[in-house]
């Protein structure tokens, strides 16, 4: 199925550089607190987006990795950065950072005369993966300051700059696997390999997050060491996570990755088990809305709906591998969501956007942020599925929140074309509902080219489900995760209105006059192209869209969430029938 997406984008090297410029002279002016803290660590990701940039583009003009001064430069700087983050992290934020005298004209070496494709570290932006994390698994894992570490591009490019910071060891080498995602190979020249392998008898350490569905970048690194000389018991690994890699990765590589070691320290152990207190997550958001003790309570992973639904039957699905990391703060003055929203300044960003729609009555009141979680009110209500509001009262709240999307909110980010789109739907189709099925939607498609001049990319939800709806005890209709679906590991992104309408419209089963009545609200209040057959495309992409996301979901489901999610499948192909007729 096509549902995941990479975040990429084409940036000047000389202005990326000016901005870790701005954000390091800011660090070095900032009293000693968490906000120094942040700001430090913001300069440390773009820093690694670009140095992998600038790797990657070394490597498309030779073909594989080789010896360069220019990413010996960044992983010099790399890890000055991170020697910053851990003295500031293991002094509780307090204390001088001192840069080295020449840190700006190493980052000056940074450059590039041509633009550079940068790639969003995924960690960071989606899975509450933070640089910290790393720094404590090599503070535990024994190996001494003449380890060679090896990060895995993209993100392990600055993770392996916070191992190396952590053992004391030299600057951290990047390496690009290429080839089939499942099969994955390194292509590195004599010269590089020679400097790799000076002392075979080291230890090696493999940085990167992950293991995903194969595990086969982790794989193909050890496998080009052991090619090389060296014995497998001089591996380690150094993932996101300690689980093991997913059901296609080769049994060879399965076998190694449980004998060796893997040093891992988990978001839990890092935000919430931490020794010290200002190191945790709870502390952070008590902070933010001054309370000194409170509650705490894990929503992650679906188990928001025992809080929501009495009856465990009502629940309605959860893609547990997707959503991010959220809890529910309780004290004597109130109670509050916290969810990650991303680091490098993105929850900062949301929060603003956030409070726009707040503002409006939309959605709870923001309280803050606090390193890469957003703050939010905590409303008490009743799921909207099974309140009171009569469908009339319901079509006509969602066009007024359409309505004010569209009007006030421009995009952040870009999004799939709608050839993208178009293909991805057709795709998943094929996949689950046959061949048959999918050159009949291909036909409702039509030429995807004859929007173009019509449609208009603005701040979409991107998630309009009934279970994301509450009726509050006020009785007032409150939208409750509304902040950053259209910036989430997907394909999708930011879209032109009709996403949505489109969406609101499936999710909620509308008829057709009800249709109708929701497009004219929405185009009362923004300048946008709702016609029928803009309309019809964009439903048509969103079922193949939803289609291949909730069967994503099934992998590694129990049977409660998979029967929940088998049911949701259902009611996407029930509708694509009616859409694409017999």
């Amino acid at each position: 199925m096509l549902v995941y997406g990479d975040v990429e984008h084409i940036e000047s090297a000389a202005a990326v550089r000016a901005s870790i410029l701005r954000l390091m002279m800011a660090c070095a002016e900032m009293e000693p607190s968490r906000e120094r803290h942040e700001t430090l660590v913001r300069a440390f990701i773009l820093t690694g987006e670009l140095v992998q940039g600038l790797a990657d583009q070394e490597f498309a003009s030779k073909g594989a990795d080789d010896l360069s001064e220019l990413q010996d430069a960044g992983a010099k700087f790399l890890l000055m950065q991170s020697r910053a983050i851990m003295h500031s992290w293991r002094n509780g934020f307090a204390g001088i950072l001192s840069f080295q005298e020449d840190w700006a004209a190493e980052l000056e070496s940074l450059d590039s005369a041509d633009p550079v494709r940068m790639k969003r570290a995924e960690g960071y932006a989606f899975y509450a993966l933070y640089p910290e994390s790393y720094i404590e698994a090599a503070s535990i894992s024994n190996l001494t300051p003449k380890t060679v570490v090896i990060g895995i591009r993209s993100i392990g490019t600055g993770l392996a700059a916070l191992v190396s910071a952590a053992l004391g060891a030299e600057p951290a080498y990047s390496v690009r696997p290429t080839g089939h995602p499942f099969e994955r190979q390194l292509q590195v020249t004599a010269a590089l390999s020679r400097r790799i392998l000076a002392d075979p008898e080291t230890d090696f350490a493999i940085v990167d997050e992950g293991p995903g569905l194969s595990g086969s970048s982790f794989g193909c690194v050890g496998d080009w060491l052991q090619a090389n000389g060296v014995a497998s018991g001089r591996l380690h690994f150094f993932p996101s996570h300690a689980g093991e890699p997913g059901p296609h990765a080769s049994e060879p590589h399965r076998t190694r990755w449980r004998d060796r070691p893997r040093h891992v320290v988990s978001f839990d152990d890092f935000t919430s088990k931490a020794e010290d207190p200002r190191h945790r997550l709870h502390t952070w958001a008590a902070d933010v809305v001054g309370v000194a003790r409170s509650s705490w309570r894990d929503l992650s992973g679906g188990a928001w709906r025992s809080v929501r639904y009495r009856d465990p039957s009502a629940w309605p699905p959860s893609f547990m591998q997707m959503e991010k990391r959220k809890f529910l703060m309780e004290a004597e003055g109130g109670a509050w969501h916290v969810k990650f929203a991303g680091l490098c300044g993105s929850d900062v960003e949301k929060a603003r956007r956030g409070s726009l729609l707040s503002e409006a009555g939309f959605i709870p009141k923001i309280a803050g942020t606090c390193y890469g979680f957003i703050v939010e009110e905590w409303l008490e209500g009743i799921p909207l599925v099974n309140s009171g509001p009569t469908r009339h009262h319901i079509v006509d709240h969602l066009g007024r929140y359409l309505g004010f999307r569209a009007r006030h909110l421009p995009a952040l980010n870009g999004g799939a074309s709608i050839q993208t789109l178009s293909e991805m739907a057709v795709f998943n189709v094929a996949e689950a509902a046959g061949s048959d099925t999918a050159a009949k939607l291909r036909r409702v498609i039509d030429t995807p080219h004859r929007l173009s001049g019509r449609l208009r990319r603005v701040d979409t939800d991107n998630r309009l489900h009934p279970w994301e709806w509450l009726t509050t005890t006020a009785g007032r209709i409150m939208k409750t995760d509304a902040l950053d679906h259209n910036a989430a590991h997907d394909l999708v992104g930011c879209q032109d209105i009709a996403w949505d309408v489109a969406g609101a419209c499936v999710e909620f089963q509308l008829s057709s006059k009800e249709r109708e009545h929701l497009a004219n609200l929405v185009g009362r209040e923004a300048d946008c192209d709702l016609r029928d057959d803009v309309l019809r495309f964009f439903e048509a992409c969103y079922l193949g869209f939803q289609i291949g996301l909730w069967s994503q979901a099934k992998a590694g489901a129990d049977c409660a969430e998979t029967e929940r999610i088998g049911s949701t499948v259902k009611r996407y192909l029930d509708r694509l029938a009616e859409l694409v007729g017999p």
